[in-house]
């Protein structure tokens, strides 16, 4: 019995058939006893086996049926030469019918077929997904350049950003696109803030200019001694009003642009004691307003933050609440290891004016009815906080106003210690 596995076929009669010739091409020996005595000489794998070469053929049976039974079919012969002593003395061919092998062959497509259905889905599966990884990236990068171009993007405008804040992570050469994108956004950033700065400066210097020019030209005339006195401290007052504009621009373009920040412990009461002695020198503002600021703070409260930025956030405030507060009045400086507050007994801000406070250049009426501010001290309030981890809470007190920094609640650079 045959029962073998040929290429996942299973194999189970003998197909094969076998006949042997002499040096002649006679017939000397055939499996199926048919062809003994006929010349084969000139069939090709009896020649060429003779002659010395590979002798194969395919051939249905004319003179020598090769099949099972009447009916002739196509079958494969392959022949080998037989020697003695060197010498090729006849010929040794194996048959079988093509039909026997076709399933093995018709398998074997089908087996190419199957294989090539997966590779051509897989291909199309990785050339599908290819393109939806580019066109999700290109995506990013067209919605981030859409951003820069409508100034949304994180740190557009501002000029406080670097060129990858808000980039979109892309390898290879897209990446490359996108860092192209990103430095293209900081230099228009650059121009944009600089122009921005430009606009807001030469807008407010409008009118201290024209009342220096117009005290100016009115002292050149003719006037009396308390006239040109008046117009001269007029000129001093807005000479003053300008440097304290550029001051501030000036601080709050370096708190913009950024730079590298340095997180110490901070006591909180030895720090508000440093600055209401420095507000209470002689010939300050409140001094000679008579004002008194008080301060508490338990002596063991602390902040990780920058010093000299949280300072300066600090005086910013104060000079605000003494400002608006009322000849012989009391500010009020309080800190705990969540917040630091100054308060002082003035008028308090209008209801309409609280949502715009930290706005650059935004002011309201001191207790005088002047507008001697520069509408940025809370802009560079703002600012720090925006840096250090804090936010700011504005509040009315019923006399009085309160201004809080208070730590933020998560992925804040400032905290208590």
């Amino acid at each position: 019995e045959v029962n073998a596995g040929i290429w996942g076929h299973r194999k189970d009669t003998l197909d094969l058939d076998v006949y042997a010739t002499d040096s002649r091409g006679i017939v000397v020996y055939d499996s199926q006893g048919q062809a003994l005595g006929q010349d084969f000489s000139q069939w090709r794998d009896v020649k060429l086996t003779l002659e010395g070469r590979y002798g194969a053929r395919t051939s249905t049976a004319v003179g020598y049926p090769s099949a099972r039974g009447s009916q002739a079919v196509s079958s494969m012969y392959v022949a080998a030469p037989i020697r003695i002593a060197g010498r090729t003395v006849g010929v040794l061919t194996v048959s079988q019918p093509q039909a026997k092998v076709q399933a093995l062959v018709d398998r074997a497509q089908r087996r190419v077929l199957e294989s090539g259905l997966w590779m051509l889905g897989l291909s199309s599966a990785i050339g599908v997904a290819v393109t939806l990884w580019v066109v999700w990236h290109v995506r990013r990068l067209r919605r981030y350049a859409q951003t820069v171009q409508y100034g949304d993007a994180p740190g557009s405008g501002n000029g406080n950003g670097s060129g990858n804040a808000g980039l979109p992570d892309a390898p290879g050469e897209l990446g490359d696109l996108a860092k192209a994108l990103g430095g293209m956004r900081q230099r228009l950033d650059g121009r944009e803030y600089v122009q921005g700065y430009l606009q807001a400066l030469t807008h407010e210097l409008k009118s201290p200019i024209a009342a220096v020019a117009a005290g100016a030209e009115l002292l050149q005339d003719d006037l009396p001694a308390q006239d040109r006195a008046q117009f001269a401290k007029d000129i001093a007052d807005q000479s003053q009003r300008m440097k304290r504009l550029v001051d501030r621009m000036l601080e709050l373009a370096r708190l913009e642009q950024g730079s590298a920040l340095q997180f110490k412990a901070v006591p909180l009461e030895a720090l508000l004691l440093g600055l209401r002695d420095e507000c209470l020198q002689p010939a300050s503002a409140a001094a000679l307003r008579s004002l008194q600021l008080t301060v508490q703070a338990a002596t063991s409260s602390a902040w990780l933050s920058e010093p000299a930025l949280l300072r300066m956030a600090l005086r910013n405030l104060i000079d605000n609440a003494v400002d608006f507060s009322p000849e012989g009045g009391t500010v009020t400086l309080s800190a705990t290891s969540e917040e630091i507050s100054v308060s002082d007994q003035g008028s308090g801000v209008p209801e309409y004016a609280m949502a715009r406070l930290g706005e650059r250049f935004f002011t309201t009426p001191r207790p005088d009815g002047t507008r001697s501010g520069t509408g940025l001290g809370l802009t560079i309030t703002r600012r720090i906080g925006e840096q250090l981890g804090f936010e700011l809470q504005f509040e009315n007190l019923s006399h009085g106003f309160r201004v809080r920094l208070k730590l933020a609640d998560s992925q804040v650079p400032s905290r208590a210690v």
